[in-house]
């Protein structure tokens, strides 16, 4: 990753979460750039010795791997902007949900090796999902994306198909998770406490109940099963929100999303 030089192309929320995450995962300042219309929305980033730019052309030149974090729509003027300023063996990530590697071969010099990325905004905290496919990447150039994405959280490679699915499941899901975080933090205000309070506890709460499935790898109902005794109060709460809905409306929010990602 020290040397590693990286072109963020797109510098808004998730552009700027990713340069924030490699600055906290030790990356040198001087060997990220990123591009943003009006670049002095990034003046933060400038004082820490990013370079900062609106031109998308001028600013790939020199840069191992390009990041593409620009609205789809504006995917092909974007690539079609920078792709004579493109050389032989950089690798490319795009961002951009519901561009497929299809589209973005066309668009791109047959030298210039894309990858779909798919991380989440806790990236900006190296605590993200990320999900990558690129069926036509050397073992060196996975293992290069693969190292470096793990510096901002967890990674796994699946295959193209399921981009949309992981779009939902793991970067609408942090709104998801956040609004279960935020109800909870209602109630408890509704309970007694303050929302300070209230929402530190939740907040915790849900990072011990993560923690408890990615450290054992059980299955939620197992964990679930040691809480809930006859008769108790956390079964009758637990029933109380699958009688409203709870699980149902999760559900059908995650495939409102998907077939919205599908169909436009």
């Amino acid at each position: 990753m020290k040397n590693l030089n990286i072109c963020i192309i797109g510098g808004g929320n998730l552009g700027r979460a990713i340069a924030e995450g490699f600055l906290k995962a030790g990356m040198p300042a001087k060997q990220l750039v990123v591009t943003r219309r009006r670049p002095h929305l990034l003046e933060d980033l400038a004082k820490q010795g990013v370079r900062v730019t609106a031109d998308n052309a001028a600013a790939v030149k020199g840069a191992d791997l390009v990041i593409m974090a620009v609205k789809p729509y504006q995917a092909e003027g974007v690539l079609q902007g920078i792709r004579s300023s493109l050389i032989p063996g950089q690798m490319l990530a795009s961002l951009m949900t519901g561009v497929s590697l299809e589209s973005l071969k066309l668009w791109l010099p047959e030298t210039v090796i894309p990858f779909r990325v798919m991380p989440n905004t806790a990236i900006a905290l190296q605590e993200s999902m990320t999900c990558i496919s690129a069926p036509d990447c050397n073992d060196g150039q996975k293992e290069v994306i693969q190292e470096l994405f793990e510096t901002l959280g967890k990674v796994i490679y699946i295959n193209e198909e399921l981009m949309a699915a992981a779009t939902v499941l793991g970067a609408c899901g942090i709104a998801f998770a956040l609004r279960f975080i935020r109800a909870a933090t209602q109630g408890g205000i509704e309970i007694g406490f303050g929302a300070e309070v209230a929402q530190e506890i939740v907040a915790q709460t849900v990072k011990g109940a993560t923690e408890l499935i990615l450290q054992t790898g059980h299955h939620p109902e197992r964990e679930i099963d040691k809480v809930t005794t006859p008769k108790g109060i956390t079964i009758s709460g637990l029933n109380a929100m699958e009688h409203q809905g709870f699980s149902s409306a999760l559900i059908q929010g995650l495939l409102v999303s998907y077939n919205k990602i599908n169909n436009g």
